[in-house]
């Protein structure tokens, strides 16, 4: 195996698990325990993991990091495709719904559409330009104003103003992370002031999350797990992250990703369709 493919397969593990020991390595790759420090050296250099004694964890983000709408774009793309599809079966025609910012929120929005007599309130700049461009004329699309963030997003003050006069069926918000102790987070301030007032204008809190959404943590929550009425996340989710979240949110509903990006089942045991 070459040392680039020995790589992958390394970074493949340590993203899946969460950290790597070197013996363990060094077994399953048929390789001495110098060659597999050796590569954690140079993918430790490269900001693709961290060096721990006898081993590597994931390299972990800054809480403030905030990467942009196209970095985002291009992650995970069967995982949110899939659970875009299995949100758009929650979403009726004629209702009043609220997408908030992020890739997923974007991929369901592509989704919406083709449905009679859609209001959809967004902050999301690529949200409203989807739904703009391909939507049908007797929807109704509402963008609010504020201050553009690398992602893509309206927040501030105007933003906020403009969401707390609605009264909406349905929120599907879009998360940084996730995490049992600080809930659904973001790593902007003014984003989860603005995403906090699209949860209170909401009847019903559909969060939309992948699996690498687990243990990443934010610099601000936006709610607690157990504000959320429904979940939706893919079937690489780790079981810890499950039975939490299958205990706090409301209900978790667990897709499958095919590598076209569509969905082969709805809920798992922890959910049923609503």
């Amino acid at each position: 195996m070459l040392a680039q493919q020995r790589q992958a397969a390394i970074l493949e593990r340590v993203r899946s698990a969460g950290g790597v020991r070197v013996t363990e390595l060094a077994t399953e790759l048929g390789v001495s325990d110098m060659t597999i420090r050796r590569d954690l050296e140079a993918l430790h250099e490269r900001g693709l993991l961290a060096k721990v004694h006898g081993g590597a964890t994931a390299a972990g983000p800054s809480s403030t990091d905030e990467p942009g709408f196209h970095a985002k774009s291009v992650r995970q793309l069967p995982e949110k495709a899939a659970i875009a599809d299995r949100a758009a079966q929650l979403v009726r025609p004629g209702a009043a719904v609220a997408l908030s910012a992020g890739t997923t929120t974007a991929e369901l929005a592509r989704r919406l559409v083709d449905v009679p007599g859609l209001t959809v309130v967004t902050n999301s700049l690529p949200v409203a330009e989807i739904l703009h461009a391909g939507g049908r004329p007797d929807q109704t699309v509402v963008l609010t104003g504020g201050v553009r963030t690398p992602s893509d997003a309206l927040v501030g003050p105007l933003a906020v103003g403009a969401v707390r006069a609605l009264h909406l069926d349905l929120l599907f918000l879009g998360v940084h992370g996730i995490s049992e102790r600080a809930g659904f987070t973001t790593p902007n301030l003014m984003e989860a002031e603005t995403d906090r007032a699209l949860v209170a204008a909401a009847d019903r809190l559909v969060v939309l999350a992948d699996h690498t959404k687990w243990g990443t943590v934010g610099i601000s929550s936006i709610v607690e797990l157990a504000a959320a009425h429904v979940l939706v996340s893919d079937d690489r989710l780790p079981p810890p992250a499950r039975r939490v979240l299958g205990e706090q949110v409301g209900e978790l509903i667990i897709v499958k990703a095919t590598g076209a990006g569509r969905v082969t089942r709805t809920p798992t045991s922890e959910g049923t369709a609503p």
